[in-house]
């Protein structure tokens, strides 16, 4: 059963006489483990309809290219089949989200939608609940707790919203059973404009940046998340404390890629790690940074206008990289020499690689990198623009919550002042020594050159 917490009426328009009723498919990106498709089925059996799940696809959506596009393809092709399977309808048509689910509400009876946090996410449902003329309902399926329920504020870090959020978990950490379908949607006639059956040649009539090519590393998919959350629970999670820091093992569950284009829900990655065999601090560790730390970054977005913008940063961050811009650079590097790991740093270079050439980088190399943008820029606005671009242009899971709230965080965002230091002034920092004491750095520059 969904909570009830998770289901938000966007608009008062009624329900209407339809053929169908119309999943509008765009954050959740699969056929299971998938609240806002059971609210439509429960809908649907109600009304004694079918359901029809549609997706749109548009082209050159900003700072997406063939490597975002082929990894949603990749999955989007999956759940088509599997949602077939069920007897659920599927069609996917190339246009704006909002614009391609306005043409078929006119046939559904209501329109079910998922909900996405990010500026053209809350657009696109806005236009659908003023026009689609039919009841609209939202169902929250991406975080674990509901974010307005946990909090309304924009929150200033971890250690404000986790008690919130540690209150209410448990209640939403639970189960999930699809409800049978009782009206199959075989009979309905409403055709795609896209086959998802030839990937790559999909790709090539699409009017998308061609430059960055799928990663030949990381295939997207329910399926593939899957696999990758079994083996990290059975071979990763059981020495995760001990493991995360050291990016030449990398112990990691590789779940964010899955969970930006909603491949995987993230109560369904809980209960799976809960129920493990590994130890508590473990599990703790690794719940920790799936609930709270990507939670505040739902917060982040939701609450923050500007959460892309230079402008988002906390008023002591603003006050000390400014007092601090005139201090001299170790060096400096543009955006053409950054992106192709051109830089007198091995480290650095070793994780630009890993990011350039899979769409992934280990975690802890993802705040080290970040941080050295900021020491190598002229300005801390430059170097602002130059790692949101470099972030949402190669990784995977670019231009998503935690990118924003991770981008942020290397220059003060949910942080705290640190001692003083050039550059950085009270923003923390973080050093090459750092990485010899803490980290296997030298092992991991040796498996990156070797994947280069």
């Amino acid at each position: 059963m969904t909570e009830p917490q998770r289901l938000a009426e966007l608009n008062d328009a009624p329900e209407a006489a339809g053929d169908y009723v119309l999943y509008w498919m765009q954050q959740s990106q699969r056929a299971d483990f998938n609240p806002a498709l059971e609210i439509a089925v429960t809908a649907a059996n109600r009304l004694k309809l079918p359901v029809l799940v549609c997706f749109g696809l548009t082209d050159g959506y900003p700072e997406a290219n063939a490597r975002h596009y082929a990894f949603m393809l990749e999955g989007l092709a999956e759940t088509e089949k599997a949602l077939r399977k069920r007897g659920l309808g599927f069609v996917i048509r190339r246009g704006s989200p909002d614009a391609v689910v306005l043409k078929l509400a006119s046939r559904a009876a209501l329109i079910v939608c998922d909900r996405g946090y990010l500026r053209p996410q809350k657009q696109w449902r806005a236009r659908v609940a003023a026009e689609a003329g039919r009841r609209v309902l939202q169902v929250e399926g991406d975080v674990v707790v509901p974010v307005s329920l946990v909090s309304t504020k924009s929150e200033i870090g971890a250690r404000t919203l986790r008690p919130k959020l540690l209150r209410l978990r448990e209640d939403f950490l639970t189960p999930f059973h699809g409800e049978r379908l009782r009206h199959r949607a075989d009979a309905l006639d409403i055709k795609s404009d896209i086959d998802l059956s030839d990937i790559p040649a999909l790709l090539s009539r699409l009017k998308i940046d061609h430059t960055i090519g799928p990663s030949p590393e990381i295939k997207g998919g329910s399926g593939e998340a899957r696999k990758h959350l079994n083996r990290f629970v059975a071979k990763q999670l059981p020495h995760y404390v001990q493991a995360r820091s050291l990016p030449g093992v990398a112990e990691v569950s590789m779940m964010s890629p899955y969970l930006h284009f909603g491949q995987i829900s993230p109560v369904e990655i809980a209960l799976v790690v809960k129920e493990s065999n590994a130890a508590s601090d473990n599990r703790a560790s690794y719940l920790e940074e799936l609930i709270v730390r990507r939670e505040l970054s739902a917060n982040f977005v939701n609450m923050v206008p500007d959460y892309d913008q230079y402008s988002c940063l906390p008023g002591w961050a603003h006050r000390t990289l400014a007092e601090h811009q005139i201090d001299p650079r170790p060096s400096i590097y543009d955006y053409n020499e950054l992106a192709a790991g051109k830089t007198h740093d091995p480290y650095w270079n070793a994780a630009q690689t890993e990011m350039r050439v899979t769409g992934f980088m280990h975690n802890y190399m993802r705040m080290y990198w970040g941080k050295k943008v900021l020491e190598w820029s002229r300005t801390p606005e430059e170097g602002y623009a130059a790692l949101l671009r470099l972030n949402n242009s190669y990784f995977i899971d670019g231009r998503d919550m935690n990118s924003y709230a991770g981008v942020g965080w290397v220059f003060g965002l949910h942080d705290r002042p640190w001692p003083q230091r050039p550059i950085f002034g009270a923003v923390r920092s973080m050093m090459a020594s750092g990485l010899k004491r803490k980290t296997d750095i030298d092992v991991y520059v040796m498996k990156m050159a070797a994947l280069a």
